[in-house]
């Protein structure tokens, strides 16, 4: 029995990246992309967890030029 699509580690990087990088709303990027909303939140929730984790900083400084 299958238990769904399965997508490569980079889709789901990308797909994040797209959230929590470049400001898209989930539901924009899950449209655009053909996933479910849910499945993106869970793949965010991952990757904010790993970042923690890493002690990787999850924004990027901003400074004036």
């Amino acid at each position: 029995m299958s238990k769904g699509k399965r997508y490569t580690d980079e889709f789901k990087k990308e797909a994040v990246k797209q959230v929590i990088d470049r400001g898209y709303s989930v539901a924009e990027v899950s449209e655009r992309l053909g996933i479910c909303t849910k499945t993106l939140y869970q793949w965010r929730t991952e990757r904010i967890a790993a970042r923690k984790k890493s002690n990787f900083p999850m924004i990027k400084p901003r400074f004036p030029d």
